[in-house]
Order: structure tokens, then C-alpha cells, then sequence
């Protein structure tokens, strides 16, 4: 994930190399990268401008030789057990496929499209698209075309 789709950290990477903080404090080692790479590129960065890092959840200061390992560590099983979670969601969803369950949005109905459309077209109808929206979304409504 690029920098730019994260503008937090990308404020705490400013920040870091503008020398405004010591040390960085994060909830969880979970919440500053996707990858074990991810982490230790961070990590890298931070201590190239003198900053630590505190993780308030595991408890772990990188300020120290054991601190930094167990970072590390931490950081690889993240990594697993997101790895974990993406392929068992994977195989539940091959599981609804097999089993004939359809997934994505539920579909209009014709008839309570046609009917959204003949209203929304109606001129002097008076109703607001809340109102239209009876069976489908508002955004729904807002999309369907009339003709």
C-alpha cells in the first residue's frame, strides 16, 4: 500500500524527519504496515532519525536490542496471521460459490425499478428521493435513467 493512501503516516513520517518527535507511539504493530517488509522499512526509517517506537498493546520500546527482536518477531506473525485471515476468507467465498450462494449486491426488481423511474419522471410528482427509494437505495435512485 503506497504512502499516499495513508496520510497519517505519511504526516508521521513528515514529522519524524523533520525531527518533531522522539518517539512514535502506535496502538498495535498491526496498525503501522501490512508486511513484515512494511515494518521493517518503518522501523529502519525511524531509527535513522533517532526516533523509537512504542506499541502500546504488545507493551514492546524499540529503544533496546530485545525491544527491536521482538518487533520483528511481532511483525512476522502480523504478516501470517493476515495471510490466515485472506485465505480462509477466500475459501469461504469459493465455498458460497459451490454451494450456489450469490454473492455481491441483491438485484432490483424490473417492476420496482420501472416503478422508481415512472415516478422520478412524473413531472410535478412532488415526491423527494427519499420517498422514491421505497424497495431500492437512494443512490439507486439517483442512477436509474428515465426512458
Amino acid at each position: 500500500m503506497d504512502r499516499n493512501e495513508r496520510p497519517a503516516l505519511d504526516a508521521m513520517l513528515k514529522a519524524v524527519a523533520r525531527r518533531e518527535v522522539d518517539m512514535v507511539a502506535a496502538w498495535s504493530v498491526d496498525r503501522l504496515g501490512r508486511s513484515l517488509i512494511d515494518l521493517l522499512v518503518l522501523l529502519r526509517e525511524l531509527h535513522a532519525k533517532g526516533v523509537d517506537l512504542f506499541l502500546h498493546r504488545q507493551g514492546l520500546d524499540t529503544s533496546s536490542p530485545t525491544g527491536r527482536a521482538m518487533f520483528q518477531m511481532m511483525g512476522a506473525f502480523a504478516e501470517f496471521e493476515r495471510a490466515m485471515i485472506r485465505e480462509r476468507v477466500l475459501a469461504g467465498l469459493a465455498r458460497a460459490k459451490e454451494q450456489g450462494t450469490r454473492l455481491g449486491r441483491r438485484r432490483i426488481e424490473d417492476a420496482d425499478a420501472a416503478k422508481a423511474v415512472a415516478i422520478r419522471a412524473a413531472p410535478g410528482s412532488g415526491k423527494g428521493i427519499r420517498r422514491i427509494a421505497f424497495k431500492v437505495g437512494v443512490g439507486t435512485v439517483l442512477r436509474l435513467k428515465a426512458g
